[in-house]
């Protein structure tokens, strides 16, 4: 099996955990653990998992000039990312998660435009308008009132948009790191950092969690986020990025809004509205621009802010 074929398939399971992750994440939040305090197990967990397996692998060194992106790398994807999505989805729904994660390839271009120098199509500009269109209504017209357990529907969407935008940021920076070094040797250093980062935030909710109580429900969703939506995914992405482009990989959230809906609405956790699916159509939409090729109408970002940003 060729590496772009692996790489393809990583960055599917990747997205299927991460779109069921939306339902069985919010379940126990915030009955049986709070989501800062959930963030706490989710990077320490991931930390030691990926410290754990390092040994086994062979030694890597760090250039000292990497460390600074690596910690850029680790606020995005480690710290900003997880907090804004995991308080976002306790406040909100889980079908409003899915599709609103759904903006990451859009974010990637916008971002991969100003330090990757990438050029921005007309249909490209369309789809980002349409995209974030998408995200603001949801974040406008999202609330309903037969949806439990989501109680400020509006500042979790635009918790969960920026988690959105943290996560693209995250893939463009750590692109560079994934040519130098392998998978494991990145993972268990962001994580590391990650811990410090998040430690003074998610503490607090961490200590008052009965971990003695906890019945197998609360158990298997807290290890699946654990194990699976953390160490998984984020293996499987850096994995994937030694082979993909950013945007290939955030192409791959069409399908996690999918995955989001028929599980939740399966499982009787969130309903799917009039709104949703107006929403839903225009941010598939706009990540479909995003995603078309075309060599037509280029609006080339401008090379003194590219020189700039630089």
């Amino acid at each position: 099996m060729n590496s772009r074929l692996l790489a393809l398939f990583a960055a599917f399971g990747a997205t299927s955990i991460y779109g069921l992750n939306h339902t069985i994440a919010k379940v126990v939040m915030p009955h049986y653990i709070g989501p800062f305090g959930f963030i706490m197990l989710r990077v320490m967990g991931a930390s030691v998992l990926f410290w754990s397996i390092s040994l086994f692998t062979p030694s890597e060194t760090i250039k000292r000039k990497d460390y600074f992106r690596i910690a850029i790398a680790a606020f995005f994807g480690m710290c900003i990312n997880m907090l804004m999505f995991f308080k976002g989805l306790q406040l909100s729904t889980p079908i409003n998660s899915g599709v609103i994660v759904t903006l990451t390839p859009i974010i990637i271009l916008v971002l991969s435009a100003f330090f990757l120098k990438e050029k921005l199509t007309l249909f490209k500009l369309i789809g980002i308008i349409l995209g974030f269109t998408g995200a603001i209504i949801l974040i406008l017209y999202g609330n309903s009132t037969k949806v439990i357990n989501a109680p400020n529907i509006t500042l979790g969407n635009t918790m969960l948009l920026i988690n959105a935008i943290s996560f693209g940021a995250y893939l463009v920076i750590v692109k560079t790191l994934t040519k130098k070094y392998s998978t494991i040797n990145l993972m268990k250093w962001m994580f590391l950092i990650g811990v410090f980062y998040t430690f003074p935030i998610t503490y607090s909710e961490f200590i008052e969690v009965s971990w003695s109580t906890l019945p197998f429900e609360a158990i298997w969703r807290m290890g699946f986020v654990v194990v699976g939506t953390t160490f998984l995914t984020y293996m499987l992405n850096v994995y994937a990025l030694k082979t993909l482009n950013p945007t290939t990989i955030g192409a791959f959230t069409y399908l996690q809004p999918l995955i989001t809906i028929l599980y939740a609405v399966i499982t009787g956790n969130d309903i799917l509205d009039s709104v949703k699916i107006i929403a839903c159509l225009l941010v598939f939409i706009g990540v479909y621009l995003v995603s078309k090729k075309s060599r037509n109408h280029s609006i080339p970002v401008s090379e003194s802010k590219i020189n700039k940003e630089n």
